[in-house]
C-alpha cells in the first residue's frame, strides 16, 4: 500500500486526488513541509512524498506520472502521439501556471523578508493571465485537455486554478472558471481534501 506524506493544502492534494480517482488504497500522513517528519522521508523536507515499498518518490508531477503509468489510468501510453500532447499540456502548466503561482508565493511570504520583491507579483499575475487565455485555447471543446479523457494534466490544471483563485490571481475568464469549478466538484477531489 502506498503512503502519501504531505499536507493536503499543498501540491500533495494532486497525489491524493489521483489516488482517489483511481480507487487505489493508500495511507496518508498529513505532515508539514520542512518538518522533521518530512525530512525523514525527503532530506530536503519538501512534500509531497510517495512511499512505495523501498522507494520514496518526490515532486508531485513525477509522482502523478509514476502512478498513472503504473496503473494505466489517467494517462496515455508512453511513446504515443497522445502522450506527447498530454505531456505538452503538463509542461505548459508547470511552466506557465505553477511557476508563476509559486514565485508569487515565495515573494509574498516564503522567502526571507530581505529577499522578497513584492513588485514582481503584478508581473507574475500578468503572465498568468496571458497563459490562462492560451490554456482556454488548449482546452478547446473539452471537457478535458485531452478531449473526453481526463488525464493527470487536468489534475495539475485544476489544482493551479484553485490555487490562483485563493491567491487573488486573475481567473475571471468564464471558460477557465467553469473548467476549474467542474473539476474541483468531482467527488474524488472532494474526498482528497476531506470535504463531503
Amino acid at each position: 500500500m502506498y503512503t502519501v506524506i504531505g499536507n493536503p493544502r499543498s501540491r500533495t492534494v494532486r497525489v491524493l486526488w489521483l489516488l482517489q480517482e483511481m480507487g487505489v488504497e493508500y495511507n496518508h500522513e498529513s505532515i508539514a513541509p520542512h518538518s522533521d517528519e518530512a525530512r525523514a522521508a525527503n532530506p530536503v523536507g519538501k512534500i509531497p512524498v510517495l512511499l512505495d515499498g523501498d522507494h520514496a518518490f518526490t515532486d508531485s508531477t513525477a509522482i502523478l506520472t509514476y502512478l498513472a503509468d503504473k496503473h494505466g489510468q489517467f494517462t496515455f501510453a508512453a511513446g504515443t502521439p497522445e502522450r506527447a500532447i498530454q505531456d505538452g499540456h503538463t509542461n505548459f502548466l508547470l511552466d506557465e501556471f505553477d511557476a508563476c503561482l509559486w514565485a508569487a508565493g515565495r515573494h509574498a511570504r516564503y522567502l526571507p523578508e530581505e529577499r522578497r520583491v513584492p513588485a514582481v507579483i503584478d508581473s507574475l499575475k500578468w503572465e498568468f493571465e496571458r497563459s490562462r487565455r492560451r490554456f482556454v485555447d488548449r482546452l478547446g471543446a473539452g471537457p478535458f485537455l485531452m478531449g473526453d479523457t481526463m488525464t493527470i494534466a487536468d489534475i495539475v490544471a485544476a489544482h493551479c486554478g484553485r490555487w490562483a483563485k485563493g491567491t487573488d490571481f486573475p481567473v475571471d475568464q468564464p471558460e477557465f472558471t467553469e473548467y476549474v469549478d467542474r473539476m474541483v466538484a468531482r467527488p474524488a477531489f472532494r474526498r482528497a481534501i476531506g470535504a463531503s
